[in-house]
């Protein structure tokens, strides 16, 4: 047999998440990793350095968390990925799992805190009810004291846990949430809405209460500023300290455990920093990490920061400013990959961001436009072993950071407003028109390719644009927007309303521009669709409604539908997809099909 390929190494190398840690017992952390061959919860004992897996599930794990005390596991029990189920725990040392909230039904998960008594405040959604938030004290039965049917979550509980912090969006805008605190009894105690009832779109997030006795201070995010910044509200008094730390990205933050700083993670343009802003001095302190992109940071009782850091050429690490790799999984390593180089492109919109990597030899090089899931999020210089799976077999990859993207300002973020998808699909053409102009791309050979709302665009960007692209690769997309609407998770309903300004029936004649259904009939290159059964986001109905009208007009395509819901953790699955989506390109294409280059066959 032939030396296993580098892009399979990738996906199989053992990885592991940020450790999050019990907050009275900092030895006892919980951590995310895929070491058995899917991705479960470990629990790990610092002072021993006694690990062992504590969820095993045929579809995987990675929603836990730790009660304060470190004496137990919550995790998150759904059926094979559809993310609606219970919260069941396990001691930490290990032994048999329970129910963690017994006579709470089944739902969706919105939010979770857990209090230093046993209390648990546990936010639930569903199509039934729309969002509810229960308080459960240790041996009495759950109690209801919040109800809307607008999307809404649980922030955090204050270190005493009298209050509750609580994202709300009972104004209609299910992208810009007002916070409300409320007690146990779900009276309420203070309450901030920059929106002013809907009226603007400016947003505030829960970030966490100060983690000492008696305080009354919760870190929030706003965007007063352009940009997501953070604020201190002292929710007793009603003040609000606006931190004026100038940074040009969106800007998150957690409390030191002393709650005398602040750890700071900063993303701009597609990388990240972090810093130590020292709240008494007002005085904010790079913490140095390599350049690349944190997607995780937390501050220990010592003062120590630990992370989670990679760059798009080096796989992920948990480092810490110490110096030492905290987590270092045993077996094989991953291999690395192709540094990123920044493209910047007038568009429609103002400069478009794009992040370009390009194999081995000379150009024109076939070039997979990877677009990013979301649509608030952004692609930056982080390691990810799909685009390295394309640069191993000669392909090119380009991901455009189009408008809706985040770390690029708010008006960015929030320029997605009702011409849905056709306002993405204008940036990724500008970036398109650069990439061939430039020398990079074969016009010829050109992919259109995503996961979630990417698969999404690459529908609607196959319909809309039928002469620019060779073929189409779309996982788990939105392919018809009315079935998807009537068909998905109440949450994403509501984010939908938001978008396009209403429902289909309000608004039908923006559901029908932005579906992809809607021009099927104009798609000239083959597609590749790969499915989640139980996919709660992009639900399976309006994928195979998308199906049968290819295949009507007999129409070139391959669907792949596989046992999980939105997106795999099973490693195998993982690279069983990829292997089809390069087979898929190889034979329209003529690149090379996989396990011919990159370190051989499999």
């Amino acid at each position: 047999m032939n030396e296993m390929p580098e892009w399979e190494k990738r996906f199989r190398a053992p990885r592991v998440g940020l450790p999050d840690w019990a907050e009275d017992a900092p030895d006892r952390s919980l951590f995310v990793s895929n070491a058995t061959g899917t991705y479960e919860l470990y629990a790990w004992d610092r002072a021993t350095g006694a690990q062992r897996q504590a969820t095993n599930r045929p579809n995987g794990t990675t929603e836990g968390v730790l009660t304060p005390d470190g004496a137990w596991i919550w995790w998150f029990n759904d059926t094979d990925g559809d993310e609606f189920g219970v919260w069941m725990r396990q001691p930490f040392g290990g032994g048999d799992d329970e129910p963690a909230v017994p006579g709470l039904e089944p739902s969706y998960p919105a939010g979770l805190a857990l209090g230093r008594d046993g209390t648990a405040v546990v936010g639930r959604c569903t199509d039934e009810d729309g969002t509810t938030v229960h308080v459960v004290r240790p041996g009495a039965a759950p109690v209801e004291i919040y109800r809307h049917r607008e999307s809404a979550g649980v922030g955090d509980l204050s270190h005493d846990g009298t209050l509750i912090a609580l994202e709300h969006t009972e104004h209609g805008d299910a992208m810009h949430s007002a916070l409300r605190v409320v007690r146990l009894d779900g009276s309420t105690a203070a309450e901030l809405d920059d929106t002013k009832g809907g009226a603007e779109e400016l947003g505030l997030e829960v970030l966490g209460f100060a983690p000492l006795p008696g305080d009354t201070r919760l870190l929030i995010a706003h965007q007063r500023r352009g940009r997501w910044e953070p604020m201190v509200w002292d929710v007793a008094s009603g003040d609000e300290t606006e931190l004026a730390l100038e940074l040009p990205g969106d800007v998150a933050a957690e409390w030191y455990p002393d709650g005398s700083a602040l750890l700071v993670v900063h993303s701009f343009e597609a990388r990240s920093e972090l810093f130590r802003y020292d709240l008494a001095a007002a005085e904010l302190i790079e913490v140095e990490t390599p350049a690349g992109s944190v997607s995780s940071a937390t501050a220990r009782p010592d003062g120590t920061v630990e992370y989670l850091w990679s760059s798009a050429a080096r796989p992920s690490e948990v480092r810490s400013t110490t110096g030492a790799v905290v987590l270092d999984p045993p077996g094989m390593k991953a291999p690395g990959s192709v540094p990123v180089e920044d493209a910047w492109v007038e568009g429609p919109g103002g400069r478009i961001h794009a992040l370009v990597q390009k194999p081995a030899g000379s150009g024109p090089f076939p070039t997979v436009f990877d677009l990013h899931g979301g649509p608030t999020w952004h692609d930056s210089d982080a390691f990810a072993a799909g685009p390295a799976a394309w640069l191993d077999h000669g392909y090119a990859v380009v991901r455009v950071n189009y408008r809706g993207s985040t770390g690029y300002g708010r008006e960015w973020t929030d320029a997605l407003k009702h011409r849905v998808g056709l306002i993405e699909l204008e940036d990724v053409a500008a970036v398109r028109e650069w990439a061939v102009s430039s020398g990079l791309a074969d016009p010829s050979r050109l992919v259109l390719a995503g996961a979630s709302w990417g698969g999404y665009l690459t529908l609607l960007g196959l319909g809309t644009q039928p002469d620019a692209w060779a073929l189409g690769l779309a996982v788990v997309p939105v392919a018809d927007y009315v079935t998807a609407y009537h068909d998905e998770m109440e949450a994403l309903k509501a984010m939908d309303r938001t978008l396009l300004g209403g429902t289909p029936e309000e608004v039908p004649e923006r559901f029908e521009a932005s579906s992809p259904l809607t021009y099927v009939d104009a798609v000239k290159a083959p597609v590749y669709i790969s499915a989640g059964v139980n996919d709660p986001r992009c639900p399976i109905r309006q994928v195979e409604n998308y199906v049968e009208r290819l295949a009507a007009r007999g129409a070139v395509h391959e669907v792949y539908r596989y046992d999980a819901g939105h997106g795999s953790l099973v490693v195998e699955e993982r690279i069983k997809q990829v292997r089809l989506e390069l087979e898929f390109a190889a034979k329209v294409l003529g690149t090379a099909a996989p396990g011919t280059a990159g370190g051989g066959g499999a």
